[in-house]
């Protein structure tokens, strides 16, 4: 028995193009390339305009690593043809964010100022002195640099202040009551 969500084939879209060979898998598009080495007990193919994994045996392992191969696969595919974006709002008085080259300088209220460099494949863009968005072709990377860069100044439960995605909402807290 394979796994419901392996057994699923990932169309290949226009302008994509795939590659496997042996346990290999490699994927070029538009926005990059990427490679991923397919476990062993699973097999690859393309047909038409799909990709296809099969397990070859029903060891439970092997099943929970169909989907979660097929899924790795799926994510490269969309990340070459179309990437992977993430937005964080800076919130407060004074906090900012400002483009360095390649990197980005933060002011968030500390005594000095914070510089992220991207890792490799990943860009940052700042519409406004107030957002960044995170750039990229693979999933994992771009919302590892993007919890990192929150990390900095986690937004806090009583004003709201600090670094948040933009589609995040922050639980707010009553304040002290005064007398």
């Amino acid at each position: 028995m394979a796994s419901h969500i392996g057994k699923l084939p990932v169309a290949i879209p226009a302008g994509v193009e795939v590659s496997i060979e042996g346990q290999q898998f490699s994927a070029k598009g538009p926005k990059g390339s990427d490679s991923y080495v397919i476990p062993e007990g699973i097999t690859g193919s393309v047909e038409g305009a799909d990709i296809v994994l099969t397990a070859s045996d029903d060891e439970r392992p092997t099943r929970a690593r169909h989907g979660l191969s097929r899924s790795i696969i799926a994510g490269m595919v969309q990340g070459v043809h179309q990437g992977y974006t993430k937005s964080l709002d800076i919130i407060g008085t004074g906090y900012r964010a400002q483009l360095k080259g390649k990197s980005v300088e933060f002011s968030l209220g500390y005594s000095h100022t914070i510089t992220v460099n991207p890792p490799e494949g990943i860009e940052f863009e700042l519409p406004s002195a107030n957002q960044i968005l995170v750039k990229g072709t693979d999933k994992q990377i771009v919302g590892q640099v993007a919890a990192n860069i929150r990390r900095l100044r986690p937004p806090e439960p009583y004003k709201g202040k600090g670094i948040k995605y933009t589609d995040e909402r922050i639980r707010r807290k009553a304040g002290k009551a005064g007398k």
